[in-house]
């Protein structure tokens, strides 16, 4: 299951230095995860300051 980024987000780009397999990227609103790509390590959930990052 990927993780997924909620309405919550400020795009602040935390979460997309941290993907170890780069599928975070900007979308039209906030930052979102590619599923097909997301590994679900995590890491990104860990550094969000908004608590934005959630699994699915």
């Amino acid at each position: 299951m990927a993780h997924v980024i909620s309405d919550e987000c400020v795009s602040c780009g935390a979460c997309e230095a941290e993907c170890p397999v780069g599928a975070i990227s900007q979308g039209a609103d906030h930052y979102e995860i590619n599923a097909d790509a997301c590994v679900d390590c995590g890491a990104c959930a860990a550094q969000c300051p908004t608590g934005a990052i959630s699994a699915e």
